[in-house]
C-alpha cells in the first residue's frame, strides 16, 4: 500500500506540474512572448527541483481544474489507505487482554485519564481524523472542478485551500504515523500462539489427508480444545516431523503445497 501510495502521490505531483502559463485569458496565447512560457517553466524548475511543464493545450488548461481533481483523487486514496493501516494497528494493538493483542503501540502519553496504565492508540486515531478531513477536501475539491463556467473556475481559490491543506496533513500524519507509532511497534506471543491454537492451518492438511478428514478434525480441534497437531497425531498416520513441516505457518506465506516438495 504505501509503495502504490508512493507512486499515487508522484503522479499527483506530475499533474500539478502541467501550468497553463502563457495561454494568457482564455488559451490562444495573445500578447504573450513566444517563449514567455518555456522561460518561466525553466525558472520554476530550478527554483522547486520539480521539472514544471507547459500545458500541451491550453484550451483544456485554461478551462478545467481537472490536473488538480486528478491530484486531489490521487491524496484520497493514500487517504483511504493510511487509514486502513491505522485500523488495522489500533486493531492489531488491542487489549492486551480484552482484545488481540498481537503488537504493543509505543506509549506516547502518561495513559487513560480513567484507566490508569491504559495504552492508547492515539497516533493512528490522529491519522485516522486526518484521513477523515482528506476525504473531505476531496469532495470540495470535485465539487470546485464541476464549477467552471467557460474559461473561467470561479472557486479556484477553495480547491487550492483544500489541496493544500491534504497536502500538509498528509505528509505530517505520515511523518508521525512511522516515528511515534510504526517504528516502535513490538510484537508479542499472542499472534504465534493464536496462529497454533488456530484452526484455519488445517488447510494445508487437505492435499495429505483429503479435504472431509481435515474438516472433520478442525470440529474435533473446536469441540476438545485440541490444537490441529495435537489432534492429527491421534487421528492420522502423519509423523509429528512430517506434521511440523506440513502445519509450518511460514510455509503457508507463499504459493504452494505445504510439506511436499516440487521439484
Amino acid at each position: 500500500q504505501i509503495e502504490r501510495g508512493i507512486a499515487r502521490a508522484e503522479h499527483a505531483v506530475q499533474q500539478l506540474a502541467e501550468v497553463a502559463l502563457g495561454g494568457t485569458a482564455v488559451g490562444t496565447g495573445v500578447n504573450t512572448h513566444p517563449e514567455f512560457a518555456k522561460r518561466v517553466c525553466g525558472k520554476l524548475s530550478e527554483s522547486l527541483g520539480i521539472t514544471i511543464e507547459e500545458t500541451s493545450n491550453h484550451f483544456q488548461a485554461q478551462s478545467t481544474l481537472d490536473n488538480i481533481v486528478d491530484a486531489s483523487g490521487c491524496l484520497k486514496t493514500v487517504a483511504v489507505s493510511l487509514m486502513k493501516i491505522a485500523n488495522d494497528v489500533r486493531w492489531m494493538g488491542s487489549g492486551p487482554r480484552g482484545g488481540f493483542g498481537e503488537i504493543e503501540l509505543p506509549e506516547v502519553q502518561p495513559g487513560s485519564s480513567i484507566m490508569p496504565g491504559k495504552v492508547n492508540p492515539v497516533i493512528p486515531e490522529s491519522v485516522c481524523q486526518v484521513a477523515a478531513q482528506v476525504i473531505g477536501n476531496d469532495v470540495t475539491v470535485a465539487v470546485a472542478g464541476q464549477s467552471g463556467n467557460f474559461e473561467i473556475n470561479v472557486m479556484m481559490p477553495v480547491a487550492a485551500y483544500n489541496l493544500l491543506q491534504s497536502i500538509d496533513l498528509l505528509a505530517t500524519a505520515s511523518s508521525n504515523l512511522a516515528d511515534q507509532c510504526i517504528d516502535g511497534l513490538k510484537p508479542t506471543s499472542r499472534g504465534p500462539e493464536m496462529v497454533e491454537k488456530g484452526l484455519a492451518i488445517v488447510t494445508t492438511l487437505v492435499p495429505h489427508i483429503g479435504y472431509d478428514k481435515s474438516a472433520a478434525l478442525a470440529h474435533k480441534a473446536q469441540e476438545t480444545g485440541q490444537t490441529i497437531m495435537e489432534g492429527a497425531l491421534e487421528e492420522t498416520d502423519l509423523s509429528e516431523q512430517e506434521l511440523m513441516k506440513i502445519l509450518d505457518p511460514e510455509s503457508m506465506t507463499e504459493p504452494g503445497v505445504s510439506g511436499v516438495s516440487i521439484g
